[in-house]
């Protein structure tokens, strides 16, 4: 029998972490994917424009630190975050 395929969607996952550091997200995804743990990552640009809101739009980027441009959301399942949470926080110690 094939094993279980965990697919991740809106409904089955959990924010594991959140960052704006592409070297920790980078890490982060290393450690999953090396101890076999599917994740889902969202990239959001904070300077680019808003479907919801033009305050981006408007105030443009002057002033903001270029290290915030980009937040990085690391999703796992919810079966896996226990397991994926565990073993960042000893990696991440390291």
């Amino acid at each position: 029998m094939l094993g279980e395929v965990k697919m991740i969607n809106i409904f089955n996952r959990k924010e594991l972490t959140t960052t704006f550091s592409m070297e920790k997200q980078s890490k982060v995804r290393s450690i999953l994917s090396d101890n076999n743990i599917k994740y889902y990552i969202k990239t959001i640009n904070r300077n680019s424009p808003s479907a919801f809101s033009d305050t981006r739009l408007r105030t443009g980027t002057f002033g903001q630190s270029m290290k915030l441009s980009y937040e990085y959301i690391i999703y796992v399942h919810k079966k896996d975050y226990d397991k994926a949470k565990a073993i960042i926080s000893k990696e991440l110690k390291q």
